[in-house]
């Protein structure tokens, strides 16, 4: 194989040479505990705090605004599972999407075992969540609205600024998982409205196993891990200051250069776009045409299995995806694509392609050469796209 084509990037990213260069130092050399008073544990918690002020100044958010995690999974939890127990005098209400990420909405369906009641609003064809439908959702126990700033899989981005108005018009807390987001798109957190907000370290070529959670000055959260006083009380463990370190960084990075990131990643999403449109049929792109992440382009390919076109490409060397990577291998059709109105037999035709940094000019012709071919393979192969040509003929 000559070639190697990542389109994977809303899996995981590389590690960047300068986010590396500055996490280093921190795994050996300035290894103190940054609970430490000795000037060994001062270093460290030196780095912490500027990292945080380095992830809060990216976001529009305070310093103390921003609690250091292990990655979006955990942020989620904390900020849903953290409200619901804080507020549940107040209220038991919580409402959410029917395609979020598996750590909202599983988390939601814990609480739910636990008495909570949960509302999952639906969206339109193209994964757009209704303000007008949410604001006839609240309730007068309504304590949290969970909306997320982008979709993994079809890159739809939803209307936050319109929701964090509803929300902070009604007095709820709304939160955001904007792991897909951050470092592709401008965020403003207090002029969006958004009192708490996910994000992780490895989609912005940052290191795995650390995330962040924003949460607004006032706002309550029962912690979800106890044991000392890490995180102002709100997140017990000991730091992890090399991926803090590297948090940091990557997100002053993508910060610097937000505006060309997303003009590059877009100009090559669209070629694909074109290119797989104009070249192969009974193919649909899922996802908002316009309001969509500028790296993110999802194809259902009716008449194939998405598993299989995935397995040519790989040999083809191009890297992509079915879909999330936290749900891969289940043969279950994606519940973002079945909450668009996707049937079954055409979601699971579906591949996510996702652009980056490792991309370069070129890949996209690369990569709609390869699906031109591996389609056309498939389809020969495949019984219902020879009774559909058979029928098409007769008609």
């Amino acid at each position: 194989m000559d070639r190697h084509v990542y389109l994977d990037h809303a899996a995981t990213t590389f590690v960047k040479k300068e986010v590396l260069d500055e996490m280093l130092p921190y795994f050996a050399e300035k290894y103190g505990n940054a609970s430490s008073l000795h000037r060994d544990g001062r270093e460290a918690r030196a780095a912490i705090d500027r990292a945080r002020s380095r992830t809060a100044g990216a976001i529009g958010a305070r310093d103390e605004e921003i609690i250091f995690t292990s990655g979006g999974t955990e942020s989620d939890n904390l900020a849903i599972k953290g409200v619901a127990e804080a507020y549940e005098q107040k209220g038991r209400h919580i409402i959410t999407t029917k395609i979020e990420h598996d750590a909202v909405l599983n988390t939601c369906e814990y609480l739910e075992k636990k008495g909570f009641e949960v509302t999952y609003l639906p969206v339109d064809e193209y994964g757009l969540v209704s303000p007008e439908t949410l604001e006839k959702a609240i309730r007068s126990d309504t304590i949290l609205i969970s909306v997320m700033f982008a979709n993994n899989e079809i890159g739809t981005l939803e209307p936050i600024d319109k929701i964090g108005e509803i929300a902070r018009a009604k007095n709820i807390i709304f939160h955001t998982d904007a792991v897909q987001a951050v470092g592709s798109v401008p965020i403003d957190v207090e002029k969006m409205k958004i009192d708490m907000l996910s994000l992780s370290a490895h989609k912005i070529y940052g290191p795995k196993g650390t995330g962040a959670l924003y949460v607004k000055k006032g706002i309550k959260l029962s912690p979800q891990s106890h044991g000392g006083a890490h995180e102002s009380k709100r997140r017990a463990g000991t730091e992890n200051v090399p991926g803090i370190v590297g948090l940091g960084k990557a997100i002053e990075l993508a910060g610097a250069n937000i505006g060309g990131y997303a003009e590059r990643l877009r100009a090559m999403r669209e070629k694909l776009i074109r290119g797989i449109q104009e070249n192969v049929s009974d193919v649909r792109l899922n996802g908002h045409p316009e309001k969509r992440l500028p790296g993110n382009a999802n194809f259902s390919f009716e008449f194939i299995e998405g598993e299989a076109l995935l397995l040519l490409l790989d040999m083809a060397g191009i890297s992509s995806s079915t879909g999330s990577a936290c749900t891969s291998g289940s043969f279950k059709p994606s519940h973002v694509l079945s909450a668009i109105g996707l049937p079954a037999e055409i979601a699971q035709g579906s591949v996510r392609f996702t652009f980056g940094d490792a991309n370069k000019e070129g890949d996209a012709d690369y990569c709609i050469e390869q699906i031109i071919k591996i389609v056309q393979r498939l389809r020969a192969m495949s019984p219902l796209f020879a009774q559909e040509k058979g029928m098409r003929k007769n008609v």
